[in-house]
């Protein structure tokens, strides 16, 4: 898996970030009851069917500030993750070695000099918060 995906998958699956998801999880509980009769098997599975869509909606709407600030809070080490790429890699548990960081710009096709740190982590940082955006984070201007 890559270390974007990785990034990804740590604030969009954590613990604080599916609000709606327990919700959802909980509408699903009542709905599989009724699925034990049999005349109502079919209309479960229909709503089944309809209930990781549901799920998926809130899931693209994860607050990423909120998540971060949260993961942050539960942290033993104070974290500059808004700023430093090396930081939230660290929130996150993700390695945050040079060479880690290296395959991400790869991943990320940064086209600068990779052995410019700076320049790259700073690019790097708002790359991720950017394609935090694209792809269905909200994520507050400051830090783009």
């Amino acid at each position: 898996m890559s270390i974007f995906s990785n990034i990804l998958n740590k604030i969009f699956h954590h613990d604080s970030a599916p609000a709606s998801a327990p919700s959802t999880g909980q509408a699903a509980a009542p709905q599989s009851a009724p699925a034990g009769g049999t005349p109502q098997a079919a209309p479960a599975t229909s709503t089944a069917a309809s209930t990781p869509a549901q799920s998926a909606a809130p899931m693209q709407e994860v607050d990423v500030e909120a998540v971060l600030t949260q993961m942050q809070a539960n942290h033993s080490e104070q974290l500059n993750w808004r700023t430093s790429i090396v930081d939230l890699m660290k929130l996150l548990g993700l390695d945050s070695s040079l060479s880690a960081r290296k395959e991400l710009a790869s991943e990320l096709h940064y086209t600068g000099n990779t052995e410019d740190s700076a320049a790259m982590n700073i690019w790097l940082h708002k790359q991720v918060m950017q394609k935090l955006a694209e792809n269905g984070g909200k994520v507050p201007d400051d830090l783009k």
